[in-house]
């Protein structure tokens, strides 16, 4: 019987070690997205994404909108992009550039 439970505690102990540094993989993500700088310019419909409250239609009428008018001259102009007001917009423009 000792043998099995030296073998079940090591399988434990592996299994959560398994369990924590996957988690802490998936934390770091998170952080990172939430801190990334998206040039507005430059980034694709799935880097919008990263942003609070834009969603995959959004992240494409930003990308269409771009394609549309040309550059952004400021990262204000986003606001034009149906869908982003003042207040969705306010969570986010720290994280944006052109």
């Amino acid at each position: 019987m000792t043998k099995l439970r030296k073998v079940l505690m090591v399988l434990l102990v592996v299994g959560m070690v398994f369990s924590f540094s996957t988690n802490l993989i998936s934390v770091e993500k998170k952080v990172i997205s939430k801190t990334k700088i998206i040039n507005i310019n430059t980034a694709i419909a799935n880097d919008f994404t990263d942003l609070p409250r834009i969603g995959e239609k959004i992240a494409k009428r930003i990308v269409d909108f771009r394609k549309k008018h040309g550059k952004f001259k400021r990262v204000e102009d986003l606001m034009k992009v149906k869908g982003i007001g003042e207040k969705t917009f306010n969570r986010f423009k720290k994280r944006l550039k052109v």
